[in-house]
């Protein structure tokens, strides 16, 4: 794929289209120039998460093709809140949640994408959703959408059918989210939406309402949803969420989240979230001539340090190698990255039950688990599988201070005697 190729095909190549509405030559045409293309982000939470990446990669894929970025925060269609995909009722926000959540996104998408001089545009439709007249919203916008359209589509019907039905509110998110296209084309120039697959409604909501309004053809770009090849969600681990912002989930937890992904989701995922060339790609992860482990790592490295910049990335690749090698003889520098808790020495200075103390450092979620993950050889301290849920762990088996604790093949921890 060269330089000049049309954003259409990156995205096509790299695995991130869905659907396109018709016609897609026009919209070909359109990407021939630098052009706006916005993109919607839910502010239910103060932080995005992995499942969240795949729109941002569309993001900064499409700067890098020339074109402008319009990143919309819903600060005001979050105060309804979207339906699609959903089957129950979100919980209603307050004004102030939704605006400190927004700012807080704010800040994680400017690591991704340029915003300097104008090069991509931050947004809140809070700004022009919130001065709205309702009855002349009504008479203006209201009237040019279809009731039966609308519970045709399957962000409605499937809410619908749900026990508890479709409500009021709910059922107004398309046109907001309509009135924001509409919006960003009159005032931005934007005649692109791009989202996830659960969006086509209202993305082509939109389109119909900007032509109905007298607008420019606009035109929209679905991504798929993107699964492990378990079947699981992307982003969500037994854990919970990988969030991007680094207090909930640390550099370090982040790397580890990538390294662990299942060698069947490799190559995919190399083109989705990293920027590496898809030549490059191939090469990493030809079938039979690649090492399995160095494109992990790769896929770790690249990931990380798009969502934490470099320096970050190589403290969390600098203390998992160290970590995966025994930890014992690591120096000080190369741990100080690492998941790590501080327990008195004197508390271990007699001894702690295995089971008590792989809860106490939050390794089991309670005594009966780590009790189980014990019995069931799942347990190693300082590289030596515990036999014995009541084995006694004491000062004795740390090194330099600390004690490196294992839960199963990947799951590490050092305990520093302060």
């Amino acid at each position: 794929m060269t330089e000049n190729a049309n954003l259409l095909d990156i995205l096509r190549e790299r695995g991130f289209i869905d659907q396109v509405t018709e016609p897609a030559a026009d919209l070909r045409a359109l990407l021939a120039a630098p052009t706006a293309a916005y993109i919607g982000f839910d502010p239910s939470a103060a932080s995005l998460h992995v499942g969240s990446l795949v729109p941002i990669m569309a993001l900064v894929h499409l700067q890098r093709a020339g074109h402008r970025p319009v990143a919309l925060v819903g600060g005001g269609t979050g105060l309804v809140g979207d339906p699609s995909g959903k089957t129950e009722l979100r919980r209603v926000m307050t004004r102030e949640e939704v605006a400190a959540n927004a700012e807080s996104i704010r800040g994680q998408l400017a690591r991704f994408v340029d915003f300097s001089e104008g090069q991509a545009l931050l947004v809140n439709n809070a700004d022009w959703l919130a001065p709205l007249n309702y009855l002349e919203f009504l008479r203006d916008i209201g009237r040019q959408f279809s009731v039966n359209r609308m519970l045709a589509a399957d962000a409605y019907r499937t809410r619908f059918e749900s026990p508890d039905g479709l409500n009021f509110l709910e059922f107004n998110y398309m046109l907001l989210q309509a009135f924001d296209f509409h919006h960003l084309c009159a005032h931005q120039g934007c005649r692109i939406q791009m989202g996830g697959s659960d969006q086509w409604g209202n993305i082509v909501a939109g389109i119909d309402l900007i032509r109905r309004m007298g607008g420019p053809p606009a035109f929209g770009v679905t991504f798929p949803l993107i699964t492990t090849a378990a079947g699981a969600k992307m982003g969500k681990t037994a854990d919970g969420a990988i969030w991007l912002d680094p207090v909930r989930t640390s550099p370090y937890d982040y790397y580890q989240f990538w390294i662990n992904a299942d060698d069947r989701d490799v190559s995919r995922f190399l083109a989705l979230f990293t920027l590496l060339p898809m030549d490059e790609v191939r090469a990493i992860t030809a079938e039979g001539g690649g090492d399995a482990r160095a494109a992990k790592r790769r896929l770790a490295l690249e990931a990380t340090r798009l969502a934490h910049g470099d320096a970050q990335a190589r403290k969390a690749e600098g203390a998992a190698a160290a970590l995966f090698s025994g930890g014992g003889d690591a120096p000080e520098s190369a741990l100080r990255d690492a998941p790590t808790v501080e327990l008195p020495a004197a508390l271990l200075a007699g001894g702690v039950e295995a089971f008590d103390l792989f809860h106490r450092v939050g390794l089991a979620k309670s005594r009966g688990e780590a009790r189980r993950l014990i019995e069931g050889g799942g347990a190693y301290v300082g590289g030596r599988q515990v036999l014995a849920f009541n084995e006694r762990v004491s000062a004795a088996n740390a090194a330099a201070g600390r004690i490196l604790l294992r839960v199963g093949k990947k799951k590490y921890l050092l305990l520093r005697l302060t």
